[in-house]
């Protein structure tokens, strides 16, 4: 099994300590954010990895290498200076990715989720970990009942950035610059996409204050 790592985006609310830096590579906790998805993807026995990248997208490479110190082969699918956003990130990426289901995680999500947990095959065209709503994102994302995940009711959970995608969710589009959202709620809508609840560590690591909550001593 293989997996994706979004690391593309430009971090545009964590400046401006992503001028000089891609999100991925910020500290947390004594070793960049991305490498706390590679090492828990080794764990899991997933060490084919393809990671995106774009904004000051050279500096991934040159900090992580080929992956080995790390436990995993890394695969690079550059985009340039303008990142495809998730959706075209993703489909770009599939030309590295196989023709197999494969592990998606958002780089700068912090997490002590276990991947030996997903599905190698999911029962639809996804397979999403869902957490409690943080206080940045009270409205949640979808409801979950039992393994199948909807659209609309309550209660309401928020999609943690970790996954497991098939190749056909996204296979049939154009490649291009597109959001993930909408294609993944319109498989939802057909029932084509099952879901985990996740209770453990998880935040989003998407402003500065969250990066210095992370990085405080704990007591």
């Amino acid at each position: 099994m293989r997996a994706l790592i979004f690391a593309a985006g430009k971090g545009e609310r964590m400046r401006p300590l992503t001028d000089a830096t891609p999100k991925a590579l910020l500290p947390v906790r004594g070793k960049p954010l991305v490498a706390w998805h590679l090492e828990a993807l080794a764990r899991a026995g997933i060490r084919e990895v393809v990671i995106n990248t774009g904004w000051l997208g050279e500096q991934l490479p040159a900090a992580l290498g080929d992956g080995s110190a790390l436990g995993v082969t890394i695969e690079w699918s550059h985009e340039g200076p303008e990142p495809l956003e998730t959706g075209g990130g993703m489909r770009r990426a599939l030309a590295l990715l196989g023709p197999d289901p494969f592990v998606v995680a958002n780089a700068d999500v912090y997490s002590d989720y276990d991947y030996a947990r997903l599905p190698a095959q999911p029962e639809g065209l996804a397979h999403l970990v869902l957490v409690a709503n943080p206080p940045h994102h009270p409205r949640g994302d979808f409801v979950l009942t039992d393994t199948r995940l909807h659209l609309c009711g309550d209660p309401r959970w928020t999609y943690a950035g970790i996954g497991v995608y098939r190749p056909e969710l996204v296979s049939h589009l154009p490649e291009g610059r597109y959001p993930l959202g909408p294609i993944l709620r319109e498989a939802i809508d057909f029932g084509v996409v099952t879901g985990e609840l996740h209770s453990g560590a998880w935040t989003d690591v998407g402003t500065p204050e969250r990066l210095a909550a992370l990085n405080a001593p704990r007591t």
